[in-house]
């Protein structure tokens, strides 16, 4: 299916939001790249942050399609999780683009933070919470606990994501290589480590006078 104007212009936005942050992108810039006016450009989308809001909105949206293919590989709530993580690990480039943009929004998002109306994210990061205190062992933790959880592994997610192209520069394409095929056994570890830490908890518990 061809794409439409409105979608091409969301693509060009994302990838220069990925690349620069919010602040370090125009209108002018992503209608350029388009051979477009600025008020061309505002037909679509009546101002930047309306732009980068439907950005939000579109990602927002393919993880939570990434949720819902997970929540069918297994009736194992950490086993869900994990095929959910996994499939967040970015494999081609728009879905790097995705990774980058997310990291961008934490460490761009500071001055916006008190007045943003609408947090597209918020739903996804809700549902990763039920899904930690869907696990066994897990029902009584607190919401701070699972997010907690939730952040631990979305880092590790989102770092490796980022990093590539610098790891490459850095070790070359043969360990990055190696490095990709070793990360997912890795970010299992890790998921079994974040859940044993509240099951130790809770065995110092039981056998305390």
């Amino acid at each position: 299916m061809a794409q439409t104007t409105r979608d091409q212009l969301l693509a060009t936005a994302r990838r220069l939001f990925a690349e620069r942050g919010f602040y370090g992108v125009s209108i002018a810039n992503i209608a350029d790249e388009h051979g477009l006016t600025k008020q061309a450009l505002l037909h679509h989308f009546p101002n930047k942050a309306k732009l980068y809001g439907e950005v939000l909105r579109e990602i927002s949206d393919d993880l939570d399609k990434l949720k819902l293919a997970a929540m069918e590989t297994s009736a194992d709530p950490k086993a869900r999780l994990g095929t959910l993580l996994r499939a967040m690990v970015p494999t081609i480039e728009d879905e790097t683009i995705r990774t980058r943009l997310l990291m961008r929004e934490l460490l761009d998002n500071v001055p916006r933070a008190e007045t943003a109306g609408t947090w597209y994210l918020k739903t996804f990061l809700n549902d990763l919470v039920g899904m930690v205190k869907a696990v066994p062992g897990w029902a009584e933790a607190t919401e701070a606990e699972a997010l907690a959880v939730i952040y631990q592994l979305l880092g590790a997610v989102n770092y490796f994501g980022v990093s590539g192209p610098t790891l490459q520069g850095i070790f070359g394409k043969t360990k990055v290589r190696m490095l990709n095929e070793a990360f997912p056994a890795q970010l299992d570890a890790l998921l079994d480590a974040a859940f044993a830490i509240r099951h130790s908890k809770a065995l110092v518990s039981t056998r305390s006078p």
